[in-house]
């Protein structure tokens, strides 16, 4: 979920099985503010910024599937910052 710095909330996406929150933030190294919960269950972990460049360097073609997430993510926002919303 992305918030304004109001509370109002911008999008909501939910997030599946294996899903990679926050990768705009350590692909551009860059602070990213974002939002989660997660369900009774779920397993959550942290990768840092090093082990990312690793695990890409590593295995050469998930940049492709990288580029495909953030691809998707941007198309996402786009389309929720398109539609029409209520009146306050």
């Amino acid at each position: 979920m992305r918030e304004t710095p109001p509370g109002k909330t911008i999008i909501c996406l939910r997030a599946g099985p294996g899903a990679l929150l926050g990768l705009p933030g350590i692909v551009s190294n860059e602070p990213y503010t974002l939002t989660a919960m997660a369900r009774k269950g779920s397993e959550v972990g942290f990768v840092t910024r090093s082990e990312f460049d690793e695990l890409l360097q590593a295995e050469p073609s998930l940049n492709l599937m990288v580029l495909q997430v953030l691809a998707a993510e941007v198309r996402a926002a786009r389309l929720a910052l398109s539609e029409p919303q209520p009146a306050a």
